[in-house]
Protein backbone atom coordinates (compact mmCIF):
# COMPACT_ATOMS: atom_id res chain seq x y z
CA UNK A 1 0.00 0.00 0.00
CA UNK A 2 1.14 3.08 -0.62
CA UNK A 3 1.01 6.15 1.23
CA UNK A 4 -0.98 8.02 -1.21
CA UNK A 5 -3.52 4.91 -0.91
CA UNK A 6 -6.79 6.04 1.42
CA UNK A 7 -6.50 3.19 4.26
CA UNK A 8 -10.80 4.11 4.67
CA UNK A 9 -11.80 3.22 1.69
CA UNK A 10 -12.52 0.05 2.44
CA UNK A 11 -14.00 1.29 5.58
CA UNK A 12 -16.85 2.94 3.11
CA UNK A 13 -17.82 -0.48 1.72
CA UNK A 14 -20.08 -2.83 2.29
CA UNK A 15 -18.74 -6.12 4.00
CA UNK A 16 -21.65 -8.11 4.60
CA UNK A 17 -21.92 -6.02 8.10
CA UNK A 18 -18.06 -7.81 9.19
CA UNK A 19 -19.31 -11.23 8.43
CA UNK A 20 -16.81 -11.61 5.92
CA UNK A 21 -13.84 -11.06 8.86
CA UNK A 22 -15.39 -11.24 12.28
CA UNK A 23 -16.67 -15.29 11.48
CA UNK A 24 -13.70 -15.73 9.42
CA UNK A 25 -13.63 -17.42 5.41
CA UNK A 26 -11.51 -20.26 6.72
CA UNK A 27 -8.75 -19.32 9.65
CA UNK A 28 -4.97 -19.85 8.14
CA UNK A 29 -4.61 -21.58 11.50
CA UNK A 30 -6.97 -24.72 10.06
CA UNK A 31 -5.81 -24.83 6.50
CA UNK A 32 -1.71 -24.99 5.64
CA UNK A 33 -1.98 -28.20 3.94
CA UNK A 34 -1.48 -26.12 0.46
CA UNK A 35 2.28 -25.08 1.80
CA UNK A 36 3.01 -28.94 2.95
CA UNK A 37 4.81 -29.54 0.24
CA UNK A 38 6.78 -26.36 0.04
CA UNK A 39 7.90 -26.43 3.80
CA UNK A 40 10.78 -29.11 2.64
CA UNK A 41 11.34 -27.42 -0.57
CA UNK A 42 15.27 -26.66 -1.57
CA UNK A 43 17.02 -23.35 0.43
CA UNK A 44 17.66 -21.01 -2.34
CA UNK A 45 20.80 -20.77 -3.90
CA UNK A 46 22.87 -18.11 -2.21
CA UNK A 47 21.19 -18.26 1.05
CA UNK A 48 22.49 -19.79 3.77
CA UNK A 49 20.12 -22.45 5.59
CA UNK A 50 20.98 -20.89 9.13
CA UNK A 51 19.83 -17.03 8.28
CA UNK A 52 16.68 -18.47 6.54
CA UNK A 53 15.39 -20.50 9.69
CA UNK A 54 16.69 -17.48 12.06
CA UNK A 55 14.04 -14.97 9.70
CA UNK A 56 11.85 -17.34 9.73
CA UNK A 57 11.78 -17.86 13.43
CA UNK A 58 11.51 -13.99 13.25
CA UNK A 59 8.65 -14.09 11.30
CA UNK A 60 6.83 -16.75 13.01
CA UNK A 61 7.36 -15.64 16.28
CA UNK A 62 5.84 -12.12 15.93
CA UNK A 63 3.06 -13.83 15.04
CA UNK A 64 2.69 -17.00 17.17
CA UNK A 65 3.15 -14.52 20.60
CA UNK A 66 0.60 -11.63 19.21
CA UNK A 67 -1.64 -14.16 18.27
CA UNK A 68 -1.61 -15.81 21.75
CA UNK A 69 -1.82 -12.52 23.37
CA UNK A 70 -5.01 -11.80 20.83
CA UNK A 71 -6.49 -15.16 22.09
CA UNK A 72 -6.59 -13.87 25.85
CA UNK A 73 -9.32 -12.17 24.95
CA UNK A 74 -11.88 -15.08 24.46
CA UNK A 75 -14.59 -15.18 26.99
CA UNK A 76 -13.39 -11.47 27.87
CA UNK A 77 -14.13 -9.06 24.41
CA UNK A 78 -16.90 -6.65 25.31
CA UNK A 79 -19.25 -8.23 23.57
CA UNK A 80 -19.63 -11.59 21.88
CA UNK A 81 -19.05 -10.54 17.98
CA UNK A 82 -15.82 -8.95 19.06
CA UNK A 83 -14.70 -12.31 20.90
CA UNK A 84 -15.18 -14.32 17.50
CA UNK A 85 -13.15 -11.58 15.47
CA UNK A 86 -10.31 -11.64 17.83
CA UNK A 87 -10.21 -15.22 18.12
CA UNK A 88 -10.15 -15.61 14.40
CA UNK A 89 -7.02 -13.01 14.06
CA UNK A 90 -5.32 -15.08 16.61
CA UNK A 91 -6.06 -18.12 14.64
CA UNK A 92 -4.75 -16.32 11.20
CA UNK A 93 -1.20 -15.32 13.23
CA UNK A 94 -0.82 -18.83 14.48
CA UNK A 95 -1.53 -19.96 11.63
CA UNK A 96 1.27 -18.35 9.99
CA UNK A 97 3.61 -18.88 12.75
CA UNK A 98 2.76 -23.02 11.87
CA UNK A 99 4.10 -22.88 8.20
CA UNK A 100 6.96 -20.50 9.23
CA UNK A 101 7.88 -22.45 12.24
CA UNK A 102 8.06 -26.06 10.17
CA UNK A 103 9.88 -24.27 7.67
CA UNK A 104 12.76 -23.10 10.70
CA UNK A 105 12.87 -26.54 11.77
CA UNK A 106 12.90 -27.88 8.28
CA UNK A 107 16.13 -25.98 8.21
CA UNK A 108 17.80 -26.85 11.58
CA UNK A 109 15.87 -24.93 14.43
CA UNK A 110 13.98 -27.55 16.10
CA UNK A 111 12.60 -31.09 15.57
CA UNK A 112 9.51 -29.58 14.45
CA UNK A 113 6.99 -26.44 15.11
CA UNK A 114 5.56 -28.04 18.35
CA UNK A 115 9.46 -27.68 20.14
CA UNK A 116 10.07 -24.62 18.41
CA UNK A 117 6.73 -23.08 20.02
CA UNK A 118 6.57 -25.15 23.23
CA UNK A 119 10.21 -26.01 24.57
CA UNK A 120 12.41 -22.69 23.52
CA UNK A 121 12.90 -20.17 26.58
CA UNK A 122 12.42 -16.71 26.48
CA UNK A 123 15.93 -15.86 25.60
CA UNK A 124 15.50 -18.35 22.47
CA UNK A 125 12.30 -16.55 20.98
CA UNK A 126 13.16 -13.67 18.21
CA UNK A 127 9.53 -11.64 18.14
CA UNK A 128 9.31 -8.37 18.76
CA UNK A 129 8.59 -7.04 22.05
CA UNK A 130 5.18 -4.94 20.47
CA UNK A 131 4.25 -8.41 20.29
CA UNK A 132 4.67 -9.67 23.50
CA UNK A 133 3.28 -6.76 25.80
CA UNK A 134 0.07 -7.37 28.02
CA UNK A 135 -3.41 -5.48 27.86
CA UNK A 136 -4.13 -6.66 31.39
CA UNK A 137 -8.37 -6.50 29.88
CA UNK A 138 -7.42 -3.28 28.37
CA UNK A 139 -9.54 -3.40 25.40
CA UNK A 140 -8.20 -0.01 24.21
CA UNK A 141 -4.82 -1.27 24.34
CA UNK A 142 -5.50 -4.11 22.43
CA UNK A 143 -6.57 -2.38 19.82
CA UNK A 144 -4.07 -0.35 19.53
CA UNK A 145 -1.26 -2.80 19.57
CA UNK A 146 -3.21 -4.37 16.87
CA UNK A 147 -3.24 -0.99 14.78
CA UNK A 148 0.41 -0.53 14.92
CA UNK A 149 1.38 -4.47 14.52
CA UNK A 150 -0.98 -5.42 11.78
CA UNK A 151 -0.32 -1.87 9.92
CA UNK A 152 3.40 -3.11 10.42
CA UNK A 153 3.18 -6.56 8.79
CA UNK A 154 0.42 -5.68 6.12
CA UNK A 155 3.54 -3.80 4.55
CA UNK A 156 5.90 -6.78 5.13
CA UNK A 157 3.94 -9.25 4.19
CA UNK A 158 3.39 -7.52 1.15
CA UNK A 159 6.85 -6.87 -0.08
CA UNK A 160 7.43 -10.32 1.06
CA UNK A 161 5.33 -11.56 -1.94
CA UNK A 162 8.59 -11.66 -4.30
CA UNK A 163 10.73 -13.63 -1.99
CA UNK A 164 12.55 -15.75 -3.21
CA UNK A 165 11.85 -18.75 -0.57
CA UNK A 166 8.23 -20.47 -1.34
CA UNK A 167 7.19 -20.94 1.87
CA UNK A 168 7.56 -17.06 3.05
CA UNK A 169 5.98 -16.03 -0.19
CA UNK A 170 3.00 -18.67 0.31
CA UNK A 171 2.56 -17.24 3.55
CA UNK A 172 2.66 -13.65 2.03
CA UNK A 173 0.30 -14.67 -0.31
CA UNK A 174 -2.26 -15.35 2.34
CA UNK A 175 -1.02 -13.17 4.79
CA UNK A 176 -1.59 -10.03 2.76
CA UNK A 177 -5.36 -11.19 2.52
CA UNK A 178 -6.20 -11.95 5.99
CA UNK A 179 -3.80 -8.81 7.59
CA UNK A 180 -5.75 -6.47 5.50
CA UNK A 181 -8.42 -7.53 7.72
CA UNK A 182 -7.03 -6.81 10.99
CA UNK A 183 -5.69 -3.64 9.86
CA UNK A 184 -9.38 -3.18 9.02
CA UNK A 185 -11.03 -4.01 12.14
CA UNK A 186 -8.20 -1.99 14.44
CA UNK A 187 -8.95 1.04 12.22
CA UNK A 188 -12.50 1.02 12.81
CA UNK A 189 -12.00 0.29 16.47
CA UNK A 190 -9.42 3.32 16.92
CA UNK A 191 -11.65 5.75 15.02
CA UNK A 192 -14.46 4.47 17.21
CA UNK A 193 -12.84 5.03 20.61
CA UNK A 194 -10.78 7.96 19.82
CA UNK A 195 -14.07 9.95 18.04
CA UNK A 196 -16.21 8.68 20.94
CA UNK A 197 -16.56 9.86 24.17
CA UNK A 198 -14.27 11.96 26.41
CA UNK A 199 -13.66 8.50 28.42
CA UNK A 200 -12.81 6.53 25.28
CA UNK A 201 -10.96 9.05 24.07
CA UNK A 202 -9.02 9.36 26.96
CA UNK A 203 -8.14 6.01 27.37
CA UNK A 204 -7.24 5.42 23.74
CA UNK A 205 -4.64 7.84 23.70
CA UNK A 206 -3.46 6.17 26.83
CA UNK A 207 -3.13 3.45 25.04
CA UNK A 208 -1.13 4.84 22.31
CA UNK A 209 1.51 6.09 25.00
CA UNK A 210 1.87 2.61 26.52
CA UNK A 211 3.07 1.19 23.64
CA UNK A 212 4.82 3.98 21.32
CA UNK A 213 8.05 2.96 23.16
CA UNK A 214 8.28 -0.15 21.40
CA UNK A 215 7.24 1.27 17.68
CA UNK A 216 11.22 2.08 16.91
CA UNK A 217 11.91 -1.84 17.17
CA UNK A 218 9.86 -2.48 14.71
CA UNK A 219 12.19 -1.18 11.42
CA UNK A 220 15.40 -1.90 13.01
CA UNK A 221 17.25 -3.97 10.85
CA UNK A 222 19.51 -7.35 12.18
CA UNK A 223 22.56 -8.23 10.68
CA UNK A 224 20.60 -11.82 9.38
CA UNK A 225 18.09 -9.54 7.81
CA UNK A 226 20.95 -7.30 6.25
CA UNK A 227 22.29 -10.54 4.75
CA UNK A 228 18.81 -11.93 3.30
CA UNK A 229 17.76 -8.85 1.66
CA UNK A 230 20.57 -8.94 -0.34
CA UNK A 231 19.95 -12.43 -1.65
CA UNK A 232 16.42 -11.74 -2.40
CA UNK A 233 14.41 -13.50 0.54
CA UNK A 234 13.61 -11.06 2.84
CA UNK A 235 12.81 -7.00 3.61
CA UNK A 236 14.63 -3.79 5.03
CA UNK A 237 11.85 -3.51 7.72
CA UNK A 238 14.08 0.29 7.97
CA UNK A 239 12.36 0.66 4.19
CA UNK A 240 9.00 0.26 5.69
CA UNK A 241 8.77 3.32 8.14
CA UNK A 242 7.37 5.95 6.04
CA UNK A 243 4.38 3.75 4.66
CA UNK A 244 3.71 2.75 8.14
CA UNK A 245 3.59 6.32 9.50
CA UNK A 246 1.44 7.60 6.55
CA UNK A 247 -1.12 5.15 7.75
CA UNK A 248 -1.10 5.91 11.20
CA UNK A 249 -0.92 9.51 11.00
CA UNK A 250 -4.09 9.31 8.60
CA UNK A 251 -5.46 7.46 11.32
CA UNK A 252 -4.97 8.76 14.10
CA UNK A 253 -5.84 11.98 12.85
CA UNK A 254 -9.59 10.73 11.83
CA UNK A 255 -9.43 9.55 15.41
CA UNK A 256 -8.87 12.85 16.92
CA UNK A 257 -5.48 11.05 18.55
CA UNK A 258 -2.32 12.42 18.56
CA UNK A 259 0.63 10.83 17.56
CA UNK A 260 2.81 9.98 21.07
CA UNK A 261 6.25 11.81 21.01
CA UNK A 262 8.29 9.14 23.34
CA UNK A 263 11.66 7.74 22.23
CA UNK A 264 11.88 4.33 21.64
CA UNK A 265 13.61 1.89 23.78
CA UNK A 266 17.11 1.61 22.32
CA UNK A 267 20.03 -1.34 22.57
CA UNK A 268 19.12 -5.04 21.39
CA UNK A 269 15.58 -6.36 21.30
CA UNK A 270 13.66 -9.03 20.50
CA UNK A 271 15.70 -10.46 17.23
CA UNK A 272 18.78 -10.82 19.29
CA UNK A 273 16.62 -12.51 22.15
CA UNK A 274 16.25 -9.62 24.77
CA UNK A 275 12.73 -9.48 25.62
CA UNK A 276 10.59 -7.52 28.44
CA UNK A 277 9.39 -9.73 31.45
CA UNK A 278 6.04 -10.04 30.00
CA UNK A 279 7.15 -12.65 27.39
CA UNK A 280 7.88 -14.89 30.53
CA UNK A 281 4.66 -14.72 31.35
CA UNK A 282 3.24 -15.43 27.95
CA UNK A 283 5.15 -18.92 27.79
CA UNK A 284 4.43 -19.76 31.51
CA UNK A 285 0.97 -19.96 29.94
CA UNK A 286 1.63 -20.88 26.48
CA UNK A 287 3.90 -23.95 27.36
CA UNK A 288 2.91 -25.08 30.65
CA UNK A 289 0.30 -28.12 29.32
CA UNK A 290 3.44 -29.13 26.40
CA UNK A 291 5.92 -29.19 29.56
CA UNK A 292 3.62 -30.79 31.79
CA UNK A 293 2.93 -33.72 29.29
CA UNK A 294 5.78 -34.07 27.15
CA UNK A 295 5.87 -36.35 24.13
CA UNK A 296 1.74 -35.90 24.56
CA UNK A 297 -0.73 -35.82 21.61
CA UNK A 298 -4.22 -34.42 21.12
Amino acid sequence: MSAEDNVYDSLTEEHGADASWAYGQGAFGTGIEHVQEEISAAVPDGVDATDLAQYCLMLGDDALICGHRLSEWVSNAPELEEEMALANTALDLIGQARVLLARAAHLGAGSDEDELAYQRTDAQFRNVALAELGDDLDFARAIARLLVFSTWRLALLARLLDSRDPVIAAVAGKGVKELTYHRDHAVQWTLRLGDGTAESHEKMQAALIGIWPYVDELFRTSEIEQRLVAAGVAVDPAQLRDEVDAVLDQVLAAATLERPQIPGIAGPGGRQGRHTEKLGHVLAEMQSLARQHPGATW
